[in-house]
């Protein structure tokens, strides 16, 4: 979009805050870059040039505006909605993957060389890794400057810095303000301090958010001991009444809890990190997990053209599709619920848990352990699995499959061929690899004409209830089915469509 300069002026002039993450605003007669909804006078339009990107607009010599806080800016909902080379090397760098491996490593992920991932993330973006990379780094340098007490050596390593002189040089350049000064005008909750390791985050969104069927889903789909539902927010997420969805993290250093609250303009986030370098991967996998960087104006739009949806949004726009933050884990889950009732689902998981997940201590709640790896669930006796025969053959293959590597899901997954292989697996149907597409792999487009709940919808609501009609008559859906499966849904009185009393 940030080609398209008649239509970004008009975003600026209208503050208009669907753009925001589409792209960024640098101004030439004060070196500053800002978000499309920046709350200061518009610039006139010959002094505005438009960029991809917060890296592109850093890469050009741009520091962050102190008003509106650009890197702080939603995703782009275009790599979520595409599923190319350029969108899947985003995913995988907002997962940390360049800090932890390097170029080489997300090259090597994504079956490219270095030089053509550089080439192509530069040509849609006006940046090669490294710069995005380093633009990630900063803010997370700017959020722990902000939001902790850690020296300012500890930052600098925490947030991915070689050294601390390297953080020092792009704080200063990023934001014109030094670590030190950049604390000292931050005025911090002295309670997000008390417990060390935590820390009391805003997780922005476009509007609008409807909490009801995201955060209801999560917590009617709990799974004892990973996740709960907490009926008042822990200390430092507000308090609110209407609760928070809390769960454990497997992270690259170390692991966290989370505890995830809506509100009316952000989302309130309370992270525990064993080790604070895994902050990055944490924001990116809890904006995830609530799919905030969705455009629901788009996806409405484009769901409201059709007569028998448009009721449904008009009620209750802005639903999001639930995701997770571990791809292997929900995979292990959606064989745990193939053909039994959401109850059983987290009964058969809940018992893994116990059997073969890691201990850890959640002294603000009842969570106990981090969900099984696939490799610790390989080597479980398929006897002492309370379900049908052929279920257990379908759960140990896959498990056996993501742990010996032959089948990978995660940011990088090309989704086309991981559905593939995925229907290849004995027990594997289309319901269980298009619900492992929408909530694993984030494919916006997966669709469910075989389940249970949808086609219920489809009869309600007048629509053809076999798979191939419903197929056929969701084609003008598209790129959104996954979105639509969300509103059809909610015409059911489950659990999963409403937040917890």
């Amino acid at each position: 979009m940030y080609t398209d300069t008649e239509r970004c002026v008009r975003a600026v002039r209208s503050k208009d805050a669907r753009f925001d993450g589409w792209f960024y605003t640098a101004v030439l007669t004060t070196g500053i870059y800002c978000r499309p909804s920046c709350p200061v006078v518009p610039p006139k339009p010959e002094n505005m040039v438009f960029h991809p990107s917060a890296a592109a607009c850093q890469r050009a010599g741009f520091r962050a505006c102190k008003r509106c806080r650009p890197d702080t800016s939603p995703g782009s909902p275009e790599w979520n909605r595409r599923a190319d080379l350029t969108a899947r090397a985003m995913r995988l760098i907002a997962d940390g993957v360049v800090d932890r491996e390097g170029v080489p490593g997300l090259a090597a992920r994504l079956g490219y060389s270095t030089r053509q991932i550089e080439r192509q993330l530069f040509a849609e973006l006006g940046a090669g890794p490294l710069a995005l990379a380093r633009a990630q780094r900063a803010q997370t340098a700017r959020t722990l400057v902000e939001t902790t007490d850690l020296s300012m050596a500890d930052v600098a390593f925490a947030a991915g810095f070689s050294s601390v002189r390297a953080f020092n040089d792009t704080v200063r350049e990023v934001y014109a303000l030094t670590p030190g000064e950049l604390r000292a005008r931050t005025p911090r909750d002295a309670s997000a301090r008390d417990t060390p390791g935590t820390l009391t985050l805003r997780l922005p969104f476009r509007a609008p958010l409807n909490p009801d069927n995201l955060f209801g889903h999560l917590a009617a789909t709990a799974v004892p001991g990973v996740e709960e539902w907490l009926p008042h927010s822990p200390q430092g997420v507000g308090g609110a009444p209407i609760g928070s969805y809390r769960r454990t993290l497997r992270l690259p250093y170390g692991h966290g809890i989370v505890a995830l609250a809506p509100r009316p303009d952000h989302i309130a986030c309370r992270l525990a990190l064993s080790d604070p370098r895994d902050l990055t991967v944490a924001i990116s996998r809890c904006r995830r997990l609530l799919d905030l960087d969705a455009d629901p104006v788009a996806v409405d739009e484009q769901l409201r053209a059709d007569p028998v949806l448009a009721p449904l949004v008009d009620k209750a726009p802005g639903r999001r599709v639930p995701r997770t933050v571990d791809e292997a884990e929900f995979a292990v889950r959606a064989v745990l619920g193939q053909q039994v009732s959401t109850a059983a689902a987290r009964t058969h998981a809940a018992r893994l848990v116990t059997a073969h997940g890691t201990p850890v201590d959640d002294p603000e709640g009842g969570l106990t352990h981090l969900f099984p790896t696939p490799g610790e669930l390989a080597a479980l006796d398929p006897d002492t699995l309370a379900m049908p025969r052929t279920r257990r053959t379908t759960l140990t293959t896959l498990v056996r499959r993501l742990a010996d590597g032959d089948l990978r899901l995660g940011p990088d997954s090309d989704r086309a061929e991981t559905g593939a292989a995925l229907l290849a697996l004995p027990g594997f149907g289309p319901w269980t690899a298009d619900v492992i597409a929408m909530r694993a792999l984030g494919d916006p487009d997966a669709f469910l004409p075989t389940d249970l709940g949808v086609r219920r919808a489809a009869r309600a609501l007048g629509l053809p209830s076999t798979p191939a009609a419903l197929t056929a008559r969701a084609a003008a859906w598209r790129p959104w089915r996954a979105y639509a499966v969300q509103y059809l849904w909610a015409t059911d009185d489950h659990p999963v469509n409403f937040l917890p009393a």
